[in-house]
């Protein structure tokens, strides 16, 4: 609950502070899918990953809005490249882990997640912290997978591994918030 919490309070933050519909959406979303997980997450977790889903969905449509006319450059070529091959190296190694019924969502998943991320990268210079925030949500969510799907059954979560998580997480979203509502003050 401490999770959907500190999101609610930077959707709230960004309704207030007039940013953009898809942002204080995809915080929404994003504090829904919390929720999901925040009790029994394998029972919920179709439901949280759906929620988030439709987070990534708006932070990609927000991006590709505020990424128009941007110019094409190779370093970001490359580096969106780079990020949509080693996730779908991380992917493609993740899937023998994964029950036969959860391959599809996490692999839709991880394709709309990666789109956020390439969306992210090619935001102009002034969205840094925006950037640095999507990479940071894929880096908890790389780990949140690790630990949902190549634990073995019943060993506890690693408590650094769910600390990272929360952390670049919460973080992320936060640098995704301020990078977008800072130039609007």
């Amino acid at each position: 609950m401490l999770k959907m919490a500190g999101i609610l309070i930077l959707a709230g933050i960004a309704f207030a502070a007039g940013g953009p519909w898809l942002l204080w959406a995809a915080l929404l979303a994003s504090a829904v899918g919390d929720l999901f997980l925040a009790g029994k997450p394998a029972r919920w977790l179709l439901p949280g990953m759906g929620a988030f889903f439709l987070a990534h969905v708006f932070y990609v449509v927000l991006f590709w809005q505020l990424g128009e006319g941007s110019g094409w450059s190779w370093p970001v070529k490359i580096a969106q490249a780079a990020l949509v091959f080693g996730g779908v190296f991380y992917i493609r190694w993740l899937v023998p882990w994964i029950e036969a019924k959860m391959r599809l969502p996490v692999i839709l998943y991880g394709a709309v997640i990666l789109m956020m991320g390439a969306a992210a990268i090619a935001l102009p210079g002034a969205y840094g912290l925006v950037t640095v925030g999507a990479l940071m949500f894929i880096a908890s969510d790389s780990i949140l997978a690790h630990q949902l799907f190549c634990r073995p059954a019943g060993a506890p979560p690693q408590k650094l591994a769910s600390y990272a998580v929360w952390f670049l997480y919460f973080f992320g979203q936060a640098a995704i918030t301020l990078g977008l509502i800072l130039p609007l003050a």
